[in-house]
């Protein structure tokens, strides 16, 4: 079994979703993830806000409410499936590579390849693929890892268990997996044999829940098998031992901090 302990932290889209009913900046996110019991969090290129350009003074505000950066999360207008598109996207991921470089075992996730034009899917895994094997390339030579985050969300590419084996044998040994269990579910996939599969690419884990029918629902309260997951990715040779819990279901999106709290809960009585 892989021997890293295990550690909760909290994804900052369940604020993201709010959209412009959101007014709240990365201060908020912070001290309402630390509120929630959380060891940790991941944050968005969208919600990072004035510490973009500023990775010590996050550092400093991390530290100051006892929190963690897991890993920063991005994604990008062209899908990662525009070939044209390419260079700019490979720019912004040297960019976050830059920024997470401060952060001593943080990552960086990178967003679902999704079409976002006409053409052959083909082409788009190729170049999807491509986009990513350089962004790992670029975060090898800084020391930062750099993972795939696959989604079930509109034209996303990366739904079914057939379009994750099309992926997955394009991209090079060394980039990541964090495979989000809210998404699979809603793509229909075998939860157990997908996670064992890919378990080498397997780096942390978002822990969503969805109903039987892959409507988001509250950690708990859906059909994600929780232990079972948790006991499959701590088999992972290169699990680094976070749980990041992510919340998209309606009740979060009216209050994503009570939310957040209670899916911390879950979890505790849960065992974890």
């Amino acid at each position: 079994m892989n021997n890293a302990a295990l550690k909760i932290g909290c994804q900052t889209f369940t604020w993201e979703m709010l959209g412009k009913g959101w007014s709240g900046g990365p201060d908020d996110l912070v001290h309402a993830i630390a509120d929630g019991g959380y060891a940790g969090l991941e944050i968005t290129d969208t919600m990072i806000g004035h510490y973009a350009l500023k990775p010590a003074d996050f550092a400093r505000t991390l530290a100051d409410a006892g929190l963690t950066l897991v890993s920063f999360a991005f994604g990008s207008d062209s899908g990662f499936t525009v070939a044209e598109k390419t260079a700019s996207d490979l720019e912004t991921a040297r960019r976050w590579v830059d920024f997470v470089a401060n952060f001593p075992g943080a990552m960086v996730s990178m967003g679902s390849a999704t079409a976002v034009s006409d053409g052959p899917r083909d082409e788009k895994f190729a170049i999807a693929a491509e986009c990513y094997n350089r962004a790992a390339e670029i975060g090898r030579s800084a020391g930062v890892a750099v993972a795939v985050h696959p989604s079930s969300h509109h034209n996303t590419l990366l739904f079914t268990r057939n379009d994750y084996d099309r992926l997955f044998a394009l991209l090079d040994p060394w980039v990541g997996w964090v495979p989000d269990t809210g998404h699979i579910l809603r793509g229909r996939q075998e939860m157990d044999d997908t996670l064992a599969t890919y378990r080498d690419r397997i780096r942390y884990v978002h822990l969503k829940d969805v109903d039987a029918d892959g409507i988001w629902a509250m950690l708990g309260e859906g059909v994600c098998n929780v232990p079972s997951v948790i006991s499959a990715v701590r088999e992972a040779p290169q699990f680094n031992g976070w749980i990041v819990v992510e919340e998209e279901s309606d009740h979060a999106g009216s209050d994503p901090a009570t939310a957040v709290r209670v899916n911390r809960e879950t979890l505790r009585r849960l065992g974890f």
